[in-house]
């Protein structure tokens, strides 16, 4: 695209801001796991759950706001001020030595973080307009990258670095992020007739987009139990920790080789089509997690599963950002939050079911969101009219 002659470098920096957006997501679990952390803050577990949950609601803030500011001022304003945020709330926590200083950073960080991914996936959606499926598959590829980058440091150079170390390593890469979007130029805003609050809000009532938004509810509750009790459940049948370690970390690199994957697929299949089709997968993969009676079978069921859930948030924005194009990022920060809500309530919906049945039956809860998607995904593509050719959507 001639306006556009630098969308190789603005892609690359929507591809920093996932990588970050992922370090956040994952950087405290990483740490918490590490006694050193915990004594440092002075936390327990009710305190530590609370902190979590306190970045979590920062996140939906965020992309609530974040997508009206970016449709009227542009991304740059976004990621500079969301990287400033990220790295500054990281260096508190490097220094924090009590609960109320890590509540504080943890509030900093999850806002920082939620603008991130709100402004990288409305800029890609931006600049590729006519590949916006392949190309969110891909920088979706990131977010994996990132959420493995400090755990794997955390886990092969324990003892050479403390928490705070990590931590500040973190905030110096967002920094470093931050530098590059004040020196990039980006596109114009789409829209400037002046900034809303409540304009995320008034985007429900555009056609079609509460029902975007409940597909992503759901799969964002899937992806977030799935990631937080497959190796608990693993263990509770009798593997040995490592090998639930192992099978988790195969889930996600399935999940980040899908997306690769996904981005082929469109070259000759529909978007609704990949999202229909993924959404059967994940079917298939959850029932067979919930059924497994050996560690191949949980093996085998936690690569479709990752498999399967790769292409459906990115292609399900790749389909919003088509048919809501001026004001792709006001109804992302939407969409994002009504999937955030369901990252929050279906590990706790798994918990609770667990404690009552058995974490087999709260392991079915993934089964019932996949079949909710797909129902809601025939629907999308029903909505959408005749399939879309390969060469109408590159």
């Amino acid at each position: 695209m001639s306006e556009i002659p630098n969308r190789k470098v603005l892609f690359a920096g929507a591809c920093a801001a996932m990588f970050v957006y992922g370090v956040v997501l994952a950087i405290l679990g990483a740490l918490f796991g590490l006694q050193e952390m915990r004594e440092r803050l002075g936390v327990n577990l009710v305190q530590q759950g609370t902190i979590f949950l306190t970045l979590f609601f920062g996140v939906l803030v965020s992309t609530i706001i974040a997508g009206p500011v970016i449709d009227s001022f542009g991304n740059k304003l976004v990621l500079v001020s969301s990287s400033t945020l990220v790295a500054f709330a990281l260096a508190i926590f490097a220094s924090a030595h009590s609960f109320q200083a890590a509540l504080a950073a943890a509030a900093l960080l999850g806002f920082g973080a939620g603008g991130l991914n709100t402004s990288a996936n409305a800029l890609v959606a931006d600049i590729y307009p006519e590949s916006r499926g392949s190309m969110l598959n891909i920088v979706g590829v990131f977010f994996g990258f990132g959420a493995l980058f400090i755990p794997f440091l955390a886990a092969t150079l324990t003892g050479r670095f403390s928490s705070g170390q990590l931590l500040l390593i973190g905030a110096a890469i967002s920094a470093a992020c931050g530098l590059a979007y004040i020196a990039m130029p980006f596109p114009a805003p789409r829209h400037s007739s002046g900034y809303s609050l409540l304009a995320s809000f008034k985007a429900v009532r555009f056609p079609g987009v509460l029902m975007f938004g409940i597909l992503l509810f759901f799969e964002s509750g899937n992806e977030s139990a799935i990631g937080g009790w497959t190796s608990t459940y693993i263990v509770s049948l009798g593997a040995k920790p490592r090998t639930a370690t192992f099978i988790l970390a195969l889930y996600w690199l399935a999940l980040m080789l899908g997306r690769v994957a996904a981005s082929k697929l469109l070259d000759f299949m529909s978007k609704q089509r990949l999202v229909l089709a993924s959404a059967i997968g994940s079917v298939i993969g959850c029932a067979a997690l919930v059924y497994a009676n050996s560690v191949l079978t949980l093996g085998v069921a936690a690569a479709i599963i990752g498999l399967s859930f790769a292409a459906i948030y990115p292609t399900t924005l790749a389909i919003v950002a088509d048919r809501y194009d001026r004001l792709a990022g006001t109804i992302f920060g939407l969409l994002f939050a009504i999937g955030l809500s369901g990252g929050m309530a279906f590990p706790w919906g798994v918990g609770s079911i667990a404690q009552k049945y058995g974490l087999r039956s709260g392991m079915i809860l993934p089964v019932i969101g996949s079949l909710a998607i797909c129902a809601l995904a025939a629907l999308i593509g029903r909505s959408a009219g005749a399939p879309e050719s390969p060469a109408a959507q590159r």
